[in-house]
């Protein structure tokens, strides 16, 4: 029988191909705790294949350091360039790939959802959501870039979707159904 481990280290990445940011967060149970976040800087480098192996490299080494049992990426999103587009479908297929050599579960969200389970509003600026992510893990620095918080901010989403690892997470058939069996988390 398998038992779902009561701490698990959540990786959360915002992909880009000038500035990557990103987030590591320990569960334990219904907390959660800041490990690090910050940044990869690649908008010194002009080749974008250059940037996708430092991309590549980065992930690999943070994955290494903080051994994260899930990451979650923010999805690329439709925006008036498509040759845009199709760079951060790029940096973010080589941040999964790096994921995926070292086994790690990979989650997506849109950025929607994201800023929606972060401040309970879809259209949250990025000032925002690194405000309650300051009062949410109880940090005071600011990032000098919001990419930072923007990639913490994948992985606190993820964290409170409960995304089991595996595969075993519990589902309700309504809002009645959940707080009854979560007495303890509803105020």
């Amino acid at each position: 029988m398998l038992v779902e481990k009561k701490e698990r280290v959540i990786m959360g990445i915002d992909p880009g191909t000038s500035i990557m940011g990103y987030g590591v967060i320990l569960e334990k149970g219904s907390k959660i705790e800041m490990i690090t976040m910050g940044i990869v800087r690649m908008d010194h480098l002009d080749d974008h294949f250059l940037k996708l192996q430092r991309i590549f490299e980065k992930t690999i080494v943070l994955i290494d350091e903080y051994k994260p049992d899930a990451m979650a990426l923010e999805a690329p999103f439709y925006g008036k360039n498509i040759q845009v587009m199709l760079k951060l479908g790029r940096a973010q297929g080589v941040a999964m790939a790096a994921a995926l050599s070292r086994n790690i579960p990979i989650t997506e969200y849109a950025p929607r959802k994201i800023k929606q389970s972060i401040t309970g509003n879809g259209s949250s600026g990025k000032e925002q959501v690194a405000a309650m992510l300051q009062r949410l893990l109880n940090f005071k620095e600011t990032p000098e870039f919001l990419d930072a918080t923007d990639g913490l901010a994948v992985a606190v989403c993820h964290s409170f979707q409960r995304v089991s690892t595996s595969g075993s997470g519990k589902s309700y058939s309504g809002w009645e159904a959940f707080a009854k069996d979560n007495k303890k988390r509803l105020k």
